[in-house]
């Protein structure tokens, strides 16, 4: 930024030691959850974090991701919300998918900690299937990556 000269803070960098991080996950579309969340699993590991510091709630469908992810923000540090859900025949979809994340993203104002919308909102099984891992990739990795960069920025702003 050419001639800025205020503070600059960013969460690129920065220790996760003594972090908890939770992961709350639906088993609705399993097939498609599970790579979500092995993915997150995976990116966790990659920015150091142990294995101990990590806690997975399992919940039956996206509807209830908002409810454990609430839950679960008391002892975490940030919460990583992933689920599926898939257009069908009705707008039933519409309704849970924006029902969903609000609540998330009240609860991540509310508590003041990172709450990542890691929940697929797909037209189709091969959307699903490309964003779980497939040619564009893991939503599960970037939900992480948000988390991170949010937690560090957090730290960093602080220094």
């Amino acid at each position: 930024m050419d001639g800025f000269s205020g503070r600059m803070h960013e969460g690129r960098t920065g220790s996760l030691e003594g972090m908890r991080f939770a992961v709350v996950v639906s088993r609705y579309n399993e097939t498609i959850t599970e790579k979500l969340l092995n993915g997150a699993i995976e990116k966790l590991r990659a920015h150091g974090v142990q294995d101990q510091q990590v806690e997975v709630f399992r919940v039956p469908g996206a509807w209830e991701i908002s409810l454990a992810a609430k839950w679960a923000l008391p002892s975490a540090d940030a919460v990583i919300c992933l689920g599926a859900v898939i257009r069908g025949e009705t707008s039933h979809d519409a309704h849970i998918n924006s029902t969903v994340s609000s609540q998330l993203g009240q609860l991540m104002v509310d508590s003041g900690k990172p709450v990542a919308f890691g929940v697929l909102t797909c037209n189709n099984l091969e959307q699903a299937i490309q964003r779980s891992g497939g040619s564009v990739g893991n939503k599960g990795h970037e939900a992480v990556d948000a988390v991170v960069e949010m937690l560090r920025l957090r730290e960093n702003a602080r220094d």
